[in-house]
């Protein structure tokens, strides 16, 4: 994509972490900026296009199971990317077509394709909210939010690859906290996270590159992570290696690569 043809409010100046995701998912919604700063990624960890895969394969497993196993009809996802099917609501609403999802994230460049997330079954819904993590009460207080989700049913908050770019200074628990406290009981939290457990010295590489790029990461140990689910009630098998999380077939990657925890859990 040139950059000739982005809209003036997207800022094509430095590299964008939701651009840079689909650089590694083979997307084409990039710019040339995006392109360099991945490739410095993966010049130091090349098992970044294997994460970035595994992260979308998770994703399809926990909504498969939620929608499933534990009745949840309605989702929230914060962090959502650039579109890429199938996305989550064509994977709800293929075991629910009644499936009804809210997307946020705060990319112009999600935004300008946020239709591709619209097209819903006749029988679900789906909306966009351009909005931030960082600030959850005015993203819960959308309108748009409002006209798809009943917070006063279980709701899945998904948070797939994003609280990594959420410093311990932006207050990464509260935030998720303040989440789960406006959905009910029943609700779910599911959540990958990169870690620096199985290679610290190239995670630090990594962290380099993002924050030399203007955009701040944090990434962190297992135990970091599993304390996004205080009080929650973890699926088996746990926080779990993200190909390790209740694979559909052999598990081919070595943790190394994918070096991405997940978990699923449900709110009492």
């Amino acid at each position: 994509m040139s950059t000739s043809n982005a809209p003036r409010d997207i800022d094509t100046s430095r590299p964008h972490s939701a651009r840079m995701y689909d650089y590694y998912l083979g997307g084409k919604d990039h710019f040339e900026v995006d392109e360099q700063a991945a490739e410095s990624v993966a010049g130091v960890y090349p098992g970044i296009f294997v994460c970035a895969r595994e992260n979308r394969a998770f994703m399809h497993r926990a909504t498969r199971v939620l929608a499933r196993e534990h009745g949840i009809r309605q989702w929230l996802d914060i962090g959502t990317g650039i579109p890429t099917e199938p996305n989550l609501h064509q994977v709800a609403q293929s075991v629910v077509p009644e499936a009804r999802v809210v997307y946020a994230d705060n990319d112009p460049l999600v935004l300008k394709y946020a239709e591709r997330l619209m097209r819903s079954t006749p029988q679900g819904r789906t909306a966009y909210v351009h909005g931030d993590v960082n600030d959850p009460g005015t993203l819960l207080a959308a309108p748009e939010l409002a006209e798809v989700l009943d917070l006063s049913q279980p709701v899945a908050l998904s948070l797939n690859a994003l609280m990594h770019f959420v410093t311990d200074a932006q207050d990464p628990y509260g935030i998720v906290a303040r989440l789960l406290d406006v959905v009910p009981s029943g609700s779910a939290l599911a959540l990958s996270h990169c870690t620096p457990d199985f290679d610290p010295s190239t995670w630090q590489k990594v962290t380099d590159i993002y924050n030399g790029a203007g955009t701040p990461v944090q990434f962190r140990s297992r135990d970091d992570v599993a304390r996004f689910f205080d009080g929650l009630e973890l699926l088996d098998p746990g926080v779990s290696v993200g190909h390790r999380w209740r694979p559909d077939g052999p598990v081919e990657a070595t943790d190394a690569e994918v070096s991405l925890w997940t978990g699923v859990g449900i709110k009492p």
